[in-house]
């Protein structure tokens, strides 16, 4: 119940254990295909180019920076967290002219800045999280993909939490390159990075004077494997796409709004628990709360560590400190993919609640989890 790894099916860690075959092998080849299709809807887009990079999210930040991002071009950050400073980083190693729009940790962008922004600086590509994995903030995009694209620009969209627990519309909200990870809502191990790019960005790329900074990354080369070409490019991770094979399986079967609609249902009874325990989210406006990471401001006198260690040896739970700025002040839960359940909230709560007695903080007995199972009843 951490910030990820999510726990995983015992279905996709079987896939895993399928005979390795090789990377052009025509299997693997019908496996990359209904990757695609799947990835797709997930995404929610008809992107030609959505594919799973062999790598983390880092991977997929990395990859969609760099083929978008040449030496000398104007790129606005939008960091309201960690993540986002990661892609500041990655696009001033890439020779980007950066310029890092910053609101305090938990907060969110305004249309109003951004638009502030882009009319200033004339960036060739805005880049913001949409969900902020350190700080449990959701941020909108509607009307910012409005602004930036009037303004000719390019959208970069970090999707790592939200995709397969909240709607990822890349297609309606025009986002030109987003990417995710394999190990959050759509509950696959760590080691892939499912990204997706519009017309209007490989069109950017086709255009580019200058070569992509990383050979492993360049999206001209990668949609040589990844379409009809299948020219060899890298020895792809087999097992790991099998994972991401049936963990999409899994998802779809489910149903998008279904699984939309299971994170929200089980971060409302945690959210409703913990506030009959007087804890609070750090994240003070209840739209911008993200469902499947619960980031709560920690009760004062409550010992950081030790609650986490508690949990941990004690019940076998995990969860995430705080990150930067939140460091010690935070706590980050988990509900994502096959860890978003009642059985886990309820186990969470009664836990939370033994550890903050043994540290001799006393919310009321049972409180957390009466107004949970409440609010499941209603």
């Amino acid at each position: 119940m951490g910030p990820g790894p999510s726990d995983i099916h015992a279905s996709v860690l079987a896939a895993m254990a399928a005979p390795t075959v090789g990377h052009l092998d025509p299997y693997f080849l019908q496996i990359m295909d209904e990757l695609q299709t799947m990835l797709r809807q997930v995404f929610q887009t008809q992107n030609q180019m959505t594919m799973a990079i062999s790598g983390t999210g880092s991977a997929g930040m990395e990859c969609c920076v760099v083929n978008l991002i040449e030496p000398g071009d104007s790129m606005i950050a939008c960091q309201n967290g960690v993540f986002g400073g990661r892609i500041a980083d990655v696009a001033v190693r890439a020779g980007a002219n950066v310029t890092k729009l910053e609101r305090p940790f938990g907060e969110v962008f305004d249309p109003a800045e951004i638009a502030a922004a882009v009319d200033q600086h004339k960036p060739k590509v805005v880049g913001i999280v949409h969900a902020e994995t350190s700080t449990g903030a959701l941020q909108p995009l509607e009307e910012i993909s409005k602004i930036v694209h009037d303004a000719g620009a390019l959208l970069l969209v970090d999707c790592v939490t939200s995709l397969a627990g909240l709607p990822v519309e890349i297609d309606k909200l025009s986002i030109d390159a987003a990417y995710s990870g394999s190990q959050k809502c759509i509950g696959c191990p760590p080691g892939l990075s499912p990204v997706t790019f519009s017309t209007k960005a490989l069109e950017a790329i086709d255009a580019r004077k200058t070569k992509v900074a990383s050979w492993y990354l360049d999206i001209g080369m990668l949609r040589n494997y990844w379409g009809a070409d299948r020219a060899y490019h890298h020895t792809a991770p087999i097992n790991m796409n099998y994972a991401l094979h049936q963990a999409l399986r899994l998802v779809l079967n489910e149903g998008l709004e279904a699984r939309f609609a299971r994170h929200r249902l089980h971060h409302e009874a945690l959210k409703t628990g913990l506030a009959a325990m007087g804890i609070k989210y750090s994240v003070a406006n209840a739209d911008h709360c993200l469902p499947m990471l619960n980031s709560v401001l920690i009760p004062d006198g409550a010992d950081d560590v030790g609650v986490r260690k508690q949990l941990l040896n004690d019940f076998g739970i995990e969860i995430g400190g705080g990150l930067g700025p939140m460091k010690g002040k935070t706590w980050r839960i988990g509900l994502m993919g096959e860890a978003a359940s009642k059985a886990n909230v309820i186990l969470f709560l009664g836990a939370l609640e033994h550890c903050l007695n043994a540290q001799g903080i006393k919310p009321s007995p049972g409180a957390g989890l009466a107004a949970a199972n409440a609010r499941y009843l209603s």
